[in-house]
């Protein structure tokens, strides 16, 4: 069984190698969390989904939420100290030299050189909770949940619809006509 102490070195790992938000946080959190032994890939898309629909930054959440589940209340704060301490720490070291250096090419060129990082490891995140929630466990496609996501991606996209309620819709529609 994993200990408060792995939790807090996997949520510091996790906060000191991600750029780029929640999103990129995604697949490292699913990734260190199911080989760490602390949950099963079907309990990290759920970690990620109700990460998602909290209010707050996703890795803080997931890492309260993970923390929670595995040791209760100190396990939370474990979680969230490791996940956190990074961040702030290099928060406080670039807001002191930030404007010094911000323009210069190089700080510019490494900017650049992440954003495509970025974009892979979100693109990663959405193919693994895709397949995960869009896969029958016995193989095929799960029409009536594809028929909700993109539902719900067109009313986000082209409505500009409240994503609250949206998820609030989705899960009604869920919960009533689709899952036993």
């Amino acid at each position: 069984m994993p200990d408060l102490l792995a939790l807090f070195w996997l949520c510091l790992k996790v906060s000191l190698f991600t750029f780029g938000g929640g999103a990129a946080v995604v697949p490292l959190m699913q990734q260190t969390l199911v080989t760490g032994g602390f949950m099963t890939l079907q309990e990290s898309v759920d970690l990620v989904a109700i990460a998602q629909m909290t209010p707050g930054p996703f890795s803080i959440n997931a890492a309260t939420f993970a923390g929670m589940k595995l040791f209760g209340f100190g396990g939370a704060v474990v979680a969230t100290l490791g996940v956190s301490l990074p961040s702030i720490l290099l928060t406080l070291l670039i807001a002191r030299f930030f404007f010094s250096f911000h323009k210069k090419p190089t700080v510019q060129a490494v900017l650049s050189g992440i954003r495509p990082v970025v974009l892979a490891l979100i693109a990663s995140a959405v193919w693994v909770i895709a397949r995960q929630s869009l896969v029958l466990p016995a193989g095929g496609l799960d029409l009536p949940a594809i028929a909700i996501a993109l539902a719900v991606f067109f009313a986000a996209w082209r409505l500009k619809a409240n994503p609250a309620l949206l998820m609030l819709g989705a899960a009604a529609v869920g919960t009533l006509f689709l899952r036993p």
